[in-house]
């Protein structure tokens, strides 16, 4: 298959994706930025692309991001391909998000890596209900000693 017909694909694949998906550069250029992460994450890809992961990384989180992904571009392995990594991200309109997402390397032909891509769901909901859970049971464990 030509490169030309397999970035196409790639292409075609990641914008019929639910979930996010976000390529980056080894530089952490976003370099793909499909609909679903315009609709997660609240930016258009003309907005992305070309910016860099701080985007919708919250600042307190950033110096711990850089340093995994530089050591993640350095070693090319990563151990999130198969666990799920969970984090707070950032909307465009300031709001906070819980985001669970797994990564890969992007390689070229002669096996370098080019880059990292992402797979992002939106949490924020489900993180929100666990919450709720969790301190339902904790009141009504506190009702039942006090019984």
């Amino acid at each position: 298959m030509a490169l030309a017909q397999r970035s196409d694909d790639i292409v075609g694949l990641a914008a019929a994706i639910g979930d996010a998906v976000v390529v980056s550069d080894p530089d952490g250029a976003i370099t793909v930025w499909n609909p679903a992460a315009e609709r997660i994450f609240g930016f258009s890809a003309a907005e992305a692309l070309g910016r860099t992961l701080d985007l919708i990384t919250p600042e307190r989180h950033r110096r711990r991001h850089w340093d995994g992904y530089a050591k993640t571009m350095r070693t090319g392995v990563t151990r999130y391909g198969a666990e799920t990594l969970r984090v707070p991200a950032l909307h465009k309109d300031g709001r906070q998000l819980s985001i669970a997402f797994t990564v890969g390397m992007v390689r070229d032909a002669s096996d370098q890596v080019t880059g990292i891509v992402a797979v992002i769901r939106d949490e924020t909901e489900r993180w929100a209900e666990e919450k709720r859970l969790r301190q339902r049971v904790a009141d009504l464990e506190a009702a039942a000693d006090r019984s």
